[in-house]
């Protein structure tokens, strides 16, 4: 099993940035892709951004200009970093891994998921 525990989340205001974590544990092999979805209020989950064991990444447009991914490989360990917060971006962020190791923006291919954690952005 994996586990995937999302940290950072809260209320943030617009033009501020923010700092997600997500640690990985269990049988997590060194090359599942790792990846960041939110889903906003009253919307369907959407792909945020992901980045492979070897360090390509891949971001939606509407974060592609904000947003940082990276990964600390030795503690398994994803982070996302947005900045310039927009009301848009008030959503419920999960992490995610596929076993995948190329590049995916499809939910179906992420096996693993995340409880979640919401970011509120206040304007």
């Amino acid at each position: 099993q994996v586990q995937l525990v999302e940290s950072g989340g809260g209320l943030v205001q617009a033009g501020g940035s923010l700092r997600l974590s997500c640690a990985a544990a269990g049988r997590i092999y060194s090359s599942y892709l790792l990846g960041w979805f939110r889903q906003p209020p009253g919307k369907e989950r959407e792909f945020v951004c992901a980045i492979s064991r070897a360090g390509e990444k891949h971001f939606a447009a509407s974060v592609a200009v904000r947003g940082t991914i990276s990964i600390d490989n030795a503690k398994n360990t994803v982070y996302l970093g947005i900045n310039s917060l927009k009301p848009e971006d008030t959503a419920v962020y999960y992490c995610a891994a596929a076993t995948t190791s190329y590049i995916t923006t499809d939910q179906a291919e992420y096996s693993y998921w995340g409880q979640g954690t919401q970011v509120t952005v206040s304007s």
